[in-house]
């Protein structure tokens, strides 16, 4: 039987295309063939990087429908455009992929991630197989897929999901209380609501839900619906380059001269976007810690993100900033003492496998619930609070870490937890059982 091929379209932002990349990468070195669809904008902007991610998968390029100097951080405009441009052009890719080398090269499943649900509904009416890859934790997903529980009990309102009055709810039995404000699509705005709503019913043409989780994590979420399916933790070796962005590898010989468990690591994703003053506040908490830190500052590159000025008094000459790192191989150098984290999910795994301790600095969507799971189910780190004019303080950072750095039973708590996680990638785990199960499915 020809080993099954594989389809990958993620959303085009880094969030969801790393994840679907690890994914992938693990299916190549299980014998599968993966094609792997990108924007011709992110051809275009990591092409140097796509080239060095070797030759295991194959990259095919399609348009997004935008011009060039469309914003493509206006999430509902690149998710309407994607709807109405990638159909027919995915329809006559996958045909010419299915005519190339006859049978053994035909796409036999697509794995899609969030956003990108109407592919789902279109294989399915091709007759292949779909599944869903979620990037974000399985509780988040679970919580999509309670929208209309929580209209019917009037938790939310139907029109734009916000909560109808303050309080609490737990979502999923084994899961942390919630504040209903923090459901993942109320910072997002109505049309980002309107559009989930839309695209969970679309999900239902994925036989399998898969998530970057384990059992151990989310109890609660994976076991409410038999489609959901654990394959995770999807970190891969240190030699193999997961991300489509280019990684600044000096700070690993940086670390390599500090003692064990002695730098504070900032890093706030891909999306982020930290406001000037809370900018400055922040470097200057970094300034008073009195420890090395290794700071993640993405470059600006729009009008929205102009946060880069550091404050008078900041010298820095204690810590290392780069524009991006090579996040696992950081999180697992004995060097680092705790994780300052936007709590998105790809961060918390691989903060877990580092067996790292957290504070918690959410600012949108499902960040919240993690922060929920880190501080108060796992209790593996601590939330940075707000004053109040909304900041964060240096004051309230140094407090926190102290906090943090050298609490023993914290640490072995994480690092029971980062066993824990791991063992279910090892050969005879629960995840790694269920990607082969997963395999089997789509050869048939």
């Amino acid at each position: 039987m020809s080993p099954p091929h594989f389809l990958v379209i993620p959303y085009p932002i880094l969030g969801h295309m790393n994840p679907l990349l690890q994914f992938s990468q693990v299916l190549a070195k299980h014998g599968c063939k993966i094609t792997f669809l990108i924007t011709e904008f992110n051809q275009n902007r990591m092409k140097n990087a796509i080239e060095n991610l070797g030759t295991q998968i194959n990259f095919v390029a399609l348009p997004d429908g935008l011009d060039p100097e469309d914003d493509r951080s206006d999430q509902p405009k690149v998710i309407l455009s994607l709807r109405n441009t990638l159909p027919s052009k995915l329809h006559n890719l996958i045909q010419n992929i299915n005519a190339s080398d006859g049978d053994d090269s035909k796409i036999t499943c697509l794995v899609i991630s969030k956003n990108m649900g109407w592919a789902l509904e279109f294989g399915h009416n091709l007759g292949i197989k779909g599944a869903l890859m979620w990037p974000a934790s399985a509780t988040s997903l679970a919580s999509f897929e309670s929208i209309p529980t929580l209209i019917h009990d009037r938790i939310i309102d139907p029109e734009t999901g916000l909560p109808t009055r303050k309080q609490e709810i737990q979502l999923l039995p084994n899961s942390p209380m919630m504040d209903t404000a923090n459901l993942p699509w109320c910072s997002l705005g109505k049309n980002f609501f309107l559009h989930m709503v839309e695209d969970t019913q679309s999900l239902k043409f994925g036989e399998w839900w898969l998530c970057n989780t384990t059992c151990e994590l989310e109890p609660g979420a994976l076991n409410r619906w038999p489609r959901f399916l654990p394959i995770g933790p999807l970190i891969q070796s240190d030699t193999t380059k997961s991300s489509f962005w280019r990684e600044d590898t000096t700070c690993v010989d940086w670390l390599d001269q500090h003692p064990p468990q002695s730098v504070v690591y900032v890093s706030f994703g891909s999306l982020a976007i930290v406001e000037p003053n809370q900018f400055k506040e922040l470097a200057l908490g970094l300034e008073l810690l009195n420890k090395p830190f290794l700071w993640v500052v993405r470059p600006s590159t729009d009008s929205n993100n102009e946060n880069n000025a550091y404050p008078d008094g900041f010298v820095g000459s204690k810590g290392k900033i780069v524009e991006w790192a090579p996040q696992k191989k950081i999180l697992n150098h004995p060097a680092i003492a705790c994780f300052v984290t936007h709590c998105g999910w790809n961060s918390i795994i691989e903060g877990l496998c580092g067996g790292i301790p957290f504070l918690c600095w959410p600012f949108f969507s499902d960040q919240f619930i993690n922060r929920s799971y880190i501080c108060d189910v796992w209790r593996v780190g601590v939330g940075l609070d707000k004053d109040e004019n909304g900041v964060i303080s240096k004051g309230e950072i140094r407090k926190k870490v102290e906090q943090v750095v050298g609490n023993e039973d914290m640490k072995a708590r994480s690092l029971k937890l980062k066993e824990l996680t791991l063992d279910n990638s090892a050969e005879g785990g629960q995840s790694s059982k269920n990607l082969q199960k997963f395999i089997n499915w789509a050869k048939d």
